[in-house]
């Protein structure tokens, strides 16, 4: 019998954050462990037209949830929306809210957050610092409240090579940050927020950091924890191998190189790819939840969960995994094919990104617009380049992170909880690991069916083909121009030819 699955049942949970991609296994495996809770509370608020109970049943309908319903048929009843605005003050949720269904709340896992690395200081400071700070004002008026989790990342102080299960504190408080967002202007935010951040590569780093200081700081008379995951990719084991809903981080990058888009990248082959799959954090997540609540540390204890200690895995690595795995399922209407020196060209520092991806977008573009379609290419490589070079800071570099607290959890759960919760990446396969990555992103991203491969390995002959007759023609007409020009090559020519005839 689990003693974490048991804790849950009857339980009222708060989860923000809950359309994202953590948020969403974060519920399947709640329902799925615990099907007897007694309610699921997220907030949300209304989005292209969809009304509140539209939006859950969008979440439900996913491959996702399809073992939940089969333990838990009546789902859709124990996930109540409530309307929330993290942009507007007291988050905008109604007093009526608060106090007919947030009264009863038990456990709070605050996933919601700004993950965009270039989001203006004023706007990361709000979802990431202001709506943390609102959240723990309205928890603390939750009688029945046991614990409250709060989702950091690994990379809040990504600053430093070395980093603790602590609380780093920045050089300016929180609060006195917040304040000032209130009457500053734009212009003069943009101009300080470099000499704000000191140190960090982004606005993202920075205000996950302050929102740590602001659970610290006010969150004393509550149960809290904060959890520190690195990157978060696609699910290890549960509810099946391979689940990814976004573009954010790896999944985007594979999808360009399998696309074609992307041909080189400026990284380091061995610096570590502190991946996590987002089953592992989930599961990590609940077991702290049960943990905080049942034996109430003090003080505030920060889990680290990170692969990279235990179980490193370098870009160099991956990348050869995600190259073989393109050769055997590759994607559908590939542009290019992914280079065939993936591994060299596109893990090594390179400086001619302007050449290899523009200008075939550029070429594109013309035959689009000849062809009377609205020219597109341009502007997404030029977006796909901004987005890469964001990443640059991180697979360039690596951090160690200790992590004493997460291993003392482990050690504190049963061995029926730490077969059903496992967070034990020291298991994790990373060649198997990534071959489902990548094949999760062709089948729930891309939604291409793997019946399709066959023509999609025809189609990457083809793309092979013609890049070889290019090349064939290219060289054919340099050489060809320097014999007109240069009495050397002629003379080189003359010299060769004949050899062929022996």
């Amino acid at each position: 019998m689990s003693m974490i699955a048991a804790f849950y049942d009857n339980k009222s949970i708060l989860i923000t954050g809950a359309t994202g991609f953590l948020g969403k296994v974060l519920m399947e495996k709640l329902f799925r462990t615990s099907p007897d809770l007694k309610v699921i509370y997220i907030l949300v608020r209304p989005k292209a037209g969809q009304t509140l109970q539209q939006r859950v049943f969008q979440i439900l309908n996913s491959k996702l949830f399809e073992k939940v319903k089969e333990v838990c048929p009546k789902v859709h009843e124990k996930i109540k929306p409530i309307y929330a605005d993290l942009n507007q003050k007291d988050l905008a949720i109604s007093k009526e809210d608060l106090q007919e269904h947030l009264s009863s709340v038990n456990i709070i896992f605050h996933c919601a957050a700004t993950v965009r690395f270039d989001d203006p200081l004023r706007h990361a400071v709000q979802l990431n610092v202001t709506a943390t700070q609102q959240l723990l004002h309205i928890a603390s008026q939750m009688p029945k409240l046991e614990a409250f989790i709060h989702i950091s990342t690994a990379y809040s102080n990504c600053n430093l090579k070395h980093i603790d299960e602590v609380i780093y504190p920045c050089s300016v408080e929180p609060k006195k940050i917040i304040e000032s967002m209130e009457w500053l202007d734009d212009a003069i935010i943009d101009e300080i927020t470099p000499k704000l951040i000191a140190g960090r590569p982004n606005t993202y780093t920075y205000t996950k950091a302050l929102g740590e200081m602001v659970v610290q700081e006010e969150g004393n008379n509550l149960n809290v924890a904060i959890i520190r995951p690195s990157i978060v990719g696609a699910t290890w084991q549960e509810p099946f191998p391979g689940w990814v809903d976004n573009l954010n981080g790896p999944s985007g990058i594979i999808v360009a190189a399998g696309k074609g888009f992307l041909r080189s990248i400026k990284a380091t082959p061995m610096a570590v790819a502190d991946l996590i799959p987002v089953d592992t954090v989930v599961n990590l997540t609940l077991a702290v939840g049960w943990y905080t609540a049942v034996h109430r540390p003090k003080p505030t204890l920060i889990y680290h969960c990170t692969s990279g200690t235990t179980n490193p895995c370098n870009w160099g690595k991956m990348g050869l995994q995600v190259l073989a795995t393109f050769e055997k399922a590759p994607f559908e209407g590939a542009f290019r094919r992914p280079n065939a020196d993936f591994t060299t060209n596109y893990f090594t520092a390179s400086y001619w990104n302007a050449v290899s991806h523009r200008a075939p977008a550029i070429i594109y573009d013309f035959y689009l617009r000849l062809t009377g379609r609205e020219p597109r290419m341009t502007k997404l490589m030029n977006r796909l380049l901004r987005t890469i070079s964001m990443l640059e800071y991180f697979i360039n570099r690596s951090w160690e992170w200790s992590t004493y607290n997460t291993e003392m959890l482990m050690s504190e759960l049963s061995p029926e909880d730490q077969r059903v919760f496992n967070f034990d990446v020291s298991q994790l396969n990373w060649l198997e690991y990534i071959e489902n990555y990548v094949l999760g992103i062709k089948k729930y991203i891309l939604k291409e069916d793997m019946a399709g491969i066959p023509e999609a390995k025809q189609h990457l002959k083809r793309l092979r083909n013609i890049h070889y007759l290019f090349n064939t023609a290219l060289f054919l007409i340099i050489w060809c121009l320097l014999i007109a020009r240069s009495q050397m090559a002629r003379n080189m020519w003359f010299f060769i030819s004949p050899l062929y005839n022996l």
